[in-house]
């Protein structure tokens, strides 16, 4: 590793792409529910179709684009899903400002931006095992993930201040003008790319839909992580609504109560994220993997023992903050075995088969656990998610891998340092 872990220019302006994009999305989060309700006045039913048959939708749709990714090269498309994702999103102030704005087209948008996001990050995935060399992944991992905490912490007050003196149209905006200045980012990354290694392939074959999923089953450890990762984040949000209805109905909780509950303990995913490199240094990558694997899931189990007042609010904060803060951990060491573990021209359809489970799943589990919340009330069902949970870590990888059987080629390196 260089001194100080600079990964060059072309890595400084890919990460800075992801911060802007990020923070855009943060800022707007929450916008397009806001928006059903308060402009187009849609019901629950609406709202909840438009956070789930959105996500549902484009990961179908985004099926068949994880093979497509990996026989082209990947800066273009990654370009290509940046422009996708302003043009459909600046259609909402546009049809707005023209009084034309339907729930109908809400749900389109919301549709399309999840298939140019799991697309856009099987395509970046991808790209950056080309960009890096194998040791320096996982400070890449780490530097994406402390990223992602820190635009969670500024994001949503600062939208929430956006909303409240504009609306929540104008989030949409910022939203769509950051994926502008993420695509111009990229651009201006210069540099060769690698060819694709199957250019004797000229289309896509039928077969080759399931070959992301089929690599990753075959292959012991990244099954038992994939098993591992869909029902964790799946049972860990489906929560999510859950929590809002127990905290701002049942348990009386003010808006700005419920949002710093949520906001302050991303603080633990940023310190999570700044020492994963230093846990894997000393104990190995395995080891940490599990280990912080196992300790996310002793956390949520204790929302369903959440009350009132200020000691009900510094529960979830200490809970959340765990959490996170072993989330943070876990997933830039995850997400470099993936990189680590799967040849260089299976990357795009492996990461774009494991988004759409855990896309799918997600919202499927949100669903169901929607239905719980009505049945046995929301403390129960919080309670029967956070049961389930504990059993997560029974699907972690036992031993670790081997390496991959075949070398990988060295990336040009670029002059210059981020």
């Amino acid at each position: 590793m260089r001194s100080g872990h600079r990964l060059g220019r072309r890595f400084g302006w890919l990460w800075g792409a992801y911060g802007t994009s990020a923070l855009g999305t943060w800022l707007a989060f929450g916008a397009f529910p806001l928006i059903a309700v308060q402009v187009l006045h849609a019901g629950p039913a609406e709202v909840a179709a438009l956070s789930c048959a959105g996500a549902l939708v484009g990961a179908a749709v985004a099926v068949p684009l994880g093979p497509w990714v990996d026989l082209r090269r990947k800066r273009p498309v990654l370009i290509a899903m940046d422009l996708v994702r302003f043009a459909a999103l600046l259609t909402i102030p546009v049809a707005f400002a023209l009084g034309m704005l339907t729930f109908l087209q809400l749900l389109l948008v919301s549709v399309v931006v999840a298939t140019a996001d799991i697309t856009f990050r099987a395509a970046s995935g991808a790209y950056l095992k080309t960009l890096l060399r194998p040791e320096e992944l996982l400070v890449a991992n780490a530097r994406f993930e402390s990223t992602a905490w820190t635009t969670t912490i500024i994001g949503p007050p600062l939208g929430g201040v956006a909303i409240g003196l504009l609306g929540p149209v104008a989030t949409v905006v910022a939203d769509a003008v950051s994926y502008l200045l993420s695509a111009l980012g990229i651009g201006a990354m210069g540099g060769h790319e690698p060819p694709p290694r199957r250019r004797d392939a000229t289309r896509m074959r039928p077969g080759d839909l399931l070959d992301g999923w089929r690599y990753i089953v075959a292959d012991a450890t990244l099954r038992r992580l994939l098993y591992n990762t869909t029902l964790f984040n799946g049972l860990v949000m489906a929560t999510g609504p859950l929590m809002a209805v127990l905290m701002l109905g049942q348990l009386g909780f003010a808006p700005w109560q419920y949002g710093l509950a949520f906001a302050a303990p991303s603080i633990g995913g940023l310190l999570g994220s700044r020492l994963a490199r230093p846990l894997v240094t000393r104990f190995g990558r395995h080891q940490v993997m599990v280990v912080a694997g196992a300790l996310r899931a002793l956390w949520p189990v204790g929302l369903a023992f959440l009350g009132p007042g200020t000691g009900g609010l510094l529960l979830v904060i200490g809970v959340e903050f765990g959490l996170i803060f072993c989330c943070g951990v876990f997933n830039p060491v995850c997400a470099t075995y993936r990189l680590e573990h799967t040849t260089t021209d299976r990357v795009a359809r492996v990461l774009s088969a494991w988004a759409v489970t855990t896309k799918a799943s997600t919202a499927l589990l949100t669903a169901v656990w929607g239905v719980l919340g009505g049945l046995l009330g929301p403390r129960t069902a919080i309670g029967l998610a956070g049961v389930l949970l504990l059993a997560t870590p029974l699907l972690l990888p036992r031993r670790p891998a081997a390496p991959l059987p075949e070398p990988e080629p060295e990336p040009a390196r670029i002059a210059g340092h981020a």
